[in-house]
């Protein structure tokens, strides 16, 4: 009996990770388009809650999930435009324009979501029903009703590693972010380039709120992300920059996040509070043993991250 609950807690804990993680693993993988790029992304938090409450209100107004992801998306593609246009073009710090975005986007969320706090979404993410793996144990549990845009996250890790590590895209965005002044002599259009993949790395970013909406908690409250978008900037880091690693990471801070509501469950005495704190404690201590343990070896970082650039700059 004993093995049986511990079986079905861990089981409900795997699914609980993967929902609690989709949104992370979305925001995340925006934010490395845009960090590898050698754009910081500290708007995240922001991005997030803008792509949530533009969710609520076109779902809640239309019914239509198919316009709500069209518009999610392309709000956030629109922020990501004034973002590229402030750190490309004129070439604001990153760090305060990223702080920017998301005080901006923190405060007209709260101010558009005013008028649907706490009412219901007429629906969810959709679930993609395969039957013939249920009978498989832990892989049915987990695989066999997933929602859409956590099968969509999954593909985009796949298609983003192999993108990046294998082919010439990949190639030419490791020269924008590592040295745009030899991307520049090789031809490819920095600026341009830099605007694509923070205007992409935005849009997910915002798909991220969307998803948060959709399939994790379903109506809209103000600050309703609790720090996710700050989580997601450590996941970056975290996952140094790379795709597959963010999978895992986001998968691990989504356990993280939903043990101390699984722990209530069991009857558990420790305060709240506490059970609460787990995954952002963990989250530093982690990153506090990644970076003594790879102090002397390259951490990864696009060595141009932050750095505005100038045509005939040599860096």
């Amino acid at each position: 009996m004993n093995d049986f609950n511990l079986y079905s807690f861990s089981v409900q804990l795997l699914v609980a990770a993967v929902s609690a993680g989709t949104p992370l693993l979305l925001a995340t993988l925006g934010g490395i388009l845009n960090e590898r790029a050698g754009i910081i992304q500290l708007g995240a938090e922001g991005i997030m809650l803008m792509g949530a409450v533009v969710t609520c209100l076109v779902y809640i107004r239309t019914g239509s999930l198919a316009l709500t992801l069209i518009s999610a998306v392309a709000v956030t593609a629109l922020l990501g435009v004034l973002h590229a246009f402030l750190t490309v073009t004129l070439r604001a710090n990153h760090a305060m324009t990223g702080l920017a975005m998301t005080l901006f986007g923190s405060g007209l969320s709260a101010y558009l979501g005013k008028s649907i706090s706490g009412q219901p979404l007429p629906g969810k993410a959709p679930l993609v029903e395969l039957p013939f793996l249920k009978p498989i144990p832990l892989i049915g549990e987990l695989f066999s009703r997933m929602d859409v845009l956590t099968w969509f996250s999954i593909f985009l890790v796949i298609v983003l590693h192999l993108l990046i590590h294998y082919t010439s895209f990949g190639l030419h965005l490791k020269a924008i972010g590592d040295s745009p002044a030899t991307a520049d002599v090789m031809g490819i259009r920095v600026q341009l380039s830099r605007y694509l993949y923070v205007i992409s790395g935005t849009a997910l970013i915002g798909l991220a709120g969307a998803d948060l909406i959709l399939a994790y908690t379903p109506s809209w409250t103000e600050g309703m992300t609790s720090g996710k978008g700050w989580i997601a900037v450590a996941l970056i880091i975290f996952a140094r920059w790379n795709p597959l690693r963010a999978l895992f990471c986001a998968y691990l801070f989504g356990a993280l996040d939903s043990l101390g509501f699984r722990i209530q469950l069991t009857g558990s005495t420790i305060p709240v509070y506490f059970l609460k704190m787990i995954p952002y404690v963990v989250t530093i201590l982690v990153l506090m043993y990644l970076g003594w343990r790879n102090r002397n070896k390259p951490s990864g970082t696009p060595e141009a991250l932050g750095v505005p650039y100038v045509r005939e700059q040599r860096f």
